[in-house]
């Protein structure tokens, strides 16, 4: 009954204008309509309690949705079909005359059909159970049954492995006597190959020894063909001296270049309108350590590639792309003079409209990325086209160009080791 009034004030309270809303309640009308009634049951009872005028807006609530049971209740009757829990919430909302009473006897009834569905509910379990009972008797008369169809068939099956058993015990004795006379036949081939192995062995021993005589033959004749061979390449060897130094001798009379052509110069690529000159690519040790440029200048026929916009933004950025080439084109002219390496640097020819003015200093070798083409895969075509073996240092502080030059065979160096050494030049 409890909670029945409390369900009802609280759908009263979600519809009273919010001035109209008792004060204690005013922060339980705010809730979801689902969660007023769970939440403020407490409260709302109380006010229910103490709260005049609250009930009676709360009972004229309940008079309008059952007008005959509130006019039969103020009427001092009760429905007999009624609902006790709706007449008790409903005597205790409109409060007739009589209304306690009628609550006890709603009460009453309510205890009453409490005790008559228990009963039944007792005899239904009863009734269950023996149903169960009968279940399990007949159950356990068919697995009896069953157990008895299994004894029997256990019974049959032992006597057939017993018959089974003794036509076993029957093939065994006789596979003994079979394996006796066989182990017998047995001894006898062992003896007879004994003879035989004997005279196999002397055989063996003959042709072992015969054996030895042909490996002295054939190490005699590997030891003359050795020492002939030795004398020939001596020969060749004499030769190919004569043939070297008269070739040597040939090139400087006849004043022949040393080379015609590098590998860098086989990529395409764009060049300024002055022709670029030519580069080398290195090699040394530690990425960070200052020494690490001037030890891969001193490396023979170093190839020395630039990475030459990432050194000249790296070293002086705020200069435009053509002082940027020009500071960098002079600091280089000086390391080619003093180091005589190949150096070859390059620039991403998508920063540029049209081609440029390039002065190169001498021994250096310009070269602009083609359109579609950025400089980094300039410089990886530049290490491609060395020959392997050769020592090819590409100056870049890209990660990417660097560990893709790294697994090339080329020694990547940080654009501020370049720096530093054309600052001390």
């Amino acid at each position: 009954m409890r909670l029945n009034v409390v369900d009802l004030a609280a759908q009263v309270l979600g519809t009273m204008p919010a001035v109209s809303v008792p004060a204690p309640l005013r922060g339980i009308a705010k809730f979801d309509p689902r969660k007023r009634a769970k939440l403020g049951s407490a409260p709302i009872a109380a006010q229910l309690e103490n709260d005049k005028k609250f009930r009676e807006l709360v009972a004229e609530s309940v008079a309008a949705g059952w007008p005959e049971l509130v006019a039969s209740l103020a009427e001092g009757n009760v429905p007999p079909a009624a609902d006790p829990v709706l007449v008790a919430a409903a005597a205790y909302l409109t409060r007739p005359p009589g209304w306690a009473e009628m609550i006890e006897a709603a009460r009453a009834d309510l205890e009453q059909s409490a005790v008559a569905a228990e009963g039944s509910e007792r005899e239904e379990a009863v009734a269950r159970l023996r149903e169960q009972l009968a279940a399990q008797k007949t159950a356990a008369k068919e697995e009896a049954d069953r157990l008895r169809e299994q004894i029997k068939a256990a019974r049959a099956e032992n006597s057939d492995l017993r018959r089974k058993l003794h036509e076993a015990r029957e093939r065994a004795k006789a596979a003994t006597r079979r394996s006796e006379e066989m182990e017998q036949a047995a001894d006898d081939a062992r003896h007879a190959a004994s003879t035989a192995g004997n005279a196999g062995e002397a055989e063996l021993r003959r042709l072992r020894e015969r054996v030895a005589d042909v490996e002295k033959q054939l190490e005699a004749s590997r030891r003359a063909a050795r020492e002939g061979r030795s004398i020939e390449d001596a020969r060749i060897r004499v030769l190919l001296d004569a043939l070297q130094d008269a070739s040597a001798g040939l090139r400087r009379e006849l004043a022949l270049p040393t080379t015609i052509s590098r590998p860098a110069d086989s990529v395409a690529a764009s060049t300024g309108e002055r022709p670029g000159v030519r580069g080398v690519p290195a090699r040394a040790l530690a990425d960070d350590d200052p020494q690490l440029l001037d030890q891969l200048l001193a490396l023979p026929q170093v190839h020395l590639i630039i990475d030459g916009y990432n050194v000249t933004k790296t070293g002086y950025g705020t200069l435009t792309l053509a002082d940027q080439r020009n500071r960098l084109m002079t600091g280089l002219g000086g390391l080619v003079a003093q180091t005589r390496v190949e150096v070859t640097v390059v620039f991403d020819g998508a920063e540029l409209n049209a081609p440029v003015q390039v002065v190169a200093p001498r021994g250096v070798r310009v070269l602009f990325s083609a359109p579609g083409e950025i400089a980094d895969d300039l410089i990886r075509q530049l290490v491609r086209a060395e020959p392997p073996g050769r020592a090819i240092a590409v100056v870049s502080s890209d990660r990417e160009v660097a560990e893709s030059v790294r697994r090339m065979g080329a020694r990547p160096v940080p654009s501020g080791l370049l720096l530093r050494r054309l600052g001390r030049a």
